[in-house]
């Protein structure tokens, strides 16, 4: 045999020694199987009630939900039927929000859908109740936002927009585009 031939037989081992182990990986099986581990919950309950404390110990929030799937590997929670109760500052009443589905996010991030409806639990503030289809409340700031159209109402009013953010720490709501007010004082 010729130098050659002897040196494209070692370069073709060499090569082959190189490439056999990438060859016999079985990588991408694995990474299909985690990908379909993603999308089942990491577990279920039923009928859960929950209770959250901040750090500085004061109760931030309650959620009791008819059914809950917890995606580990997405990093959020789903709940069916959420009922959300959420405390702001210390001295004020607590607001309580249900819908027919949401989702908690790692970041403390809550996404609201389907007939969701916000009550004043203080008979005496002046934003009662608020409804919509969507929103999303950040539970650290208590800092909720819509995009979809929101009806206000309170003792002697109803406000329509589409959208609107509120703070319910300040208690400042701001409309994002406003349709109507309704005012029917009581005689």
């Amino acid at each position: 045999m010729s130098r050659l031939g002897i040196s494209i037989a070692v370069l073709f081992m060499l090569v082959l020694l190189l490439y056999v182990p990438v060859w016999m990986e079985d990588e991408p099986a694995d990474n299909v199987r985690q990908g379909v581990d993603a999308l089942r919950p990491a577990y279920r309950a039923k009928n859960l009630t929950t209770t959250l404390y901040g750090n500085d110990g004061k109760l931030n929030h309650q959620v009791f939900a008819s059914a809950m799937e917890h995606y580990d590997q997405l990093g959020f929670v789903m709940f069916q039927q959420p009922e959300y109760t959420l405390y702001a500052d210390v001295g004020t009443h607590p607001w309580k929000v249900t819908a027919d589905e949401g989702t908690l996010y790692d970041d403390n991030l809550i996404q609201l859908e389907s007939q969701v409806v916000i009550e004043n639990l203080n008979p005496d503030d002046l934003v009662g109740r608020v409804t919509t289809d969507y929103i999303q409340i950040n539970l650290d700031t208590k800092m909720m936002t819509s995009d979809q159209p929101v009806e206000i109402s309170g003792v002697e009013y109803l406000i329509r927009s589409n959208g609107f953010t509120a703070d319910l720490n300040t208690r400042q709501y701001e409309l994002i585009d406003h349709v109507q007010t309704i005012y029917a004082p009581n005689p």
